[in-house]
């Protein structure tokens, strides 16, 4: 009895996060496959019909097959790129940060972690002045130097190039103190065997520091990278996903598959196609995550 009484007074108080849990994330995930099975769109928003599998095979094998596969590996190339140059970026400056000779690398730190610490719509809107062709503030230096103005939002692979500068430059910072705490993790003993066998500095990080770090640090690269791949915000504030391509009204040459969904949700009234991608998104990120808990040993007791 007192046991039953424990339980009742356990799920009083959780209940305000579980039926939080379950209006806003289960019913809207219900209603999302719900509506990927039927033809709800601005022809049928009054009278819609079940219409099966129909959409997943429009996405997949249909008139829109092309456009599908070429957002999902631009998303899949930017998402890899910006985690990988920004763990790169990030692990080589905390290698360098983390010499105990560099008096002002507290200095250091904490002006490279200033693109972390500024709200990210404001660093992106920023951006997206910087990399404006006419006035634009990195073209303007460029022809200063008698260089010619970079094309950063009608070239498609100048468009791509500078969306992926801004994310590295977003990213690194938060790789920089990830990298920073497993580097001072590392116990100095290692380095001093090493350098009494004679190993170079090369060695001893490739040996050493390189595959301690990947142990520390590999869970939350794959949580970097799910996070790179539903980037919406940095894609849309900065190109609207332009440039436009040809024949290709749901998507622009930098949409990725987050904002291919919003464009034909609120563009084309394709609400039945969005659900259909919404659902595999959500199947991608969600194995994503399951290799991340994996990775970080949240299911070991």
């Amino acid at each position: 009895m007192r046991k039953a009484k424990s339980n009742l007074t356990a799920y009083a108080y959780l209940s305000p996060a579980l039926i939080s849990i379950f209006v806003l994330t289960f019913l809207p995930v219900a209603y999302t496959v719900y509506i990927s099975f039927t033809n709800y769109n601005m022809y049928h928003l009054d009278s819609y019909d079940l219409v099966g599998w129909k959409n997943y095979e429009t996405l997949l094998n249909g008139t829109i097959k092309n456009v599908f596969f070429s957002v999902l590996g631009w998303t899949v190339g930017f998402a890899l790129l910006s985690t990988v140059l920004s763990y790169a970026v990030g692990m080589g400056l905390a290698v360098l940060l983390n010499n105990p000779h560099m008096k002002e690398s507290g200095i250091y730190r904490s002006l490279l972690i200033i693109p972390w610490a500024l709200p990210a719509t404001i660093a992106i809107l920023s951006w997206q002045g910087l990399l404006n062709e006419q006035y634009g503030g990195i073209n303007h230096l460029l022809e200063t130097f008698g260089i010619e103005g970079v094309p950063w939002l009608t070239s498609v692979f100048w468009a791509r190039a500078g969306i992926i500068l801004v994310n590295v430059w977003l990213g690194f910072p938060y790789m920089l103190n990830v990298c920073m705490g497993g580097l001072q993790s590392i116990s100095p003993t290692f380095y001093e065997v090493a350098n009494v066998e004679g190993a170079s500095k090369w060695y001893a990080f490739r040996r050493i520091t390189l595959p301690l770090m990947f142990k520390v640090s590999i869970p939350l690269v794959v949580a970097s990278f799910a996070a790179n791949f539903n980037n919406f915000g940095n894609i849309y504030m900065i190109t609207q996903g332009g440039p436009a391509k040809v024949n290709s009204q749901f998507a622009g040459s930098t949409d990725i598959l987050a904002s291919m969904v919003y464009k034909m949700t609120t563009w084309s009234n394709r609400y039945d196609l969005a659900a259909t991608l919404s659902i595999f998104i959500f199947i991608i990120v969600g194995i994503l995550t399951l290799v991340n808990l994996r990775l970080s040993g949240a299911f070991k007791e």
